[in-house]
């Protein structure tokens, strides 16, 4: 079973200094944090405060295949999350005579990237929300339970406002 999510704000990781874009549910109960590129940070945070650049980023330029051939994006999942690597999945429809669902491989944050810009909902496994509870903060193995939970904790207790310009 798929969560809606929406993308409360980008946060950076204070141990790796890396991007995290927080996804939050619909009621506000659940968070999962996607550690992401800064380069995918800024396409985020550029559809994030509705940002025109000269020159399409890659998310733009899907957007631009995907309408050029008259078709839809209609949501998006992150479907897997595997050794602290999460796996998305873009859902889209071919507007032919069929109408056809296809999908299609995508890495997190430009799935993320291409929804905030096409207005498309935002999909997350059940399970992957419980996964997400369980991720350290950094890639290092090191980490005791106690980080991870006090990590879990800061996640639970963020609010729009800790993000900066980048609240929703």
């Amino acid at each position: 079973m798929y969560v809606k999510m929406k993308v409360a704000g980008i946060a950076i990781d204070p141990v790796a200094n890396t991007p995290i874009v927080i996804l939050k549910d619909m009621e506000e109960h659940n968070i999962v944090p996607i550690w992401i590129g800064i380069l995918e940070a800024s396409a985020i945070a550029a559809e994030l405060e509705s940002i025109n650049l000269a020159r399409p980023l890659t998310h733009t330029l899907v957007k631009n295949v995907i309408e050029s051939l008259n078709s839809n994006l209609e949501k998006i999942h992150i479907s897997d999350l595997q050794d602290n690597t999460f796996y998305a999945t873009l859902v889209m429809t071919l507007r032919n005579d069929k109408d056809t669902i296809i999908e299609v491989d995508a890495r997190p944050s430009d799935a993320i990237a291409l929804a905030l810009s096409m207005d498309a909902p935002i999909y997350v496994k059940d399970e992957i929300i419980e996964k997400s509870k369980m991720l350290s903060v950094s890639d290092s193995d090191e980490k005791t339970e106690f980080e991870k939970k006090k990590w879990a904790e800061i996640l639970d207790e963020l609010s729009p406002e800790d993000f900066g310009k980048y609240k929703m």
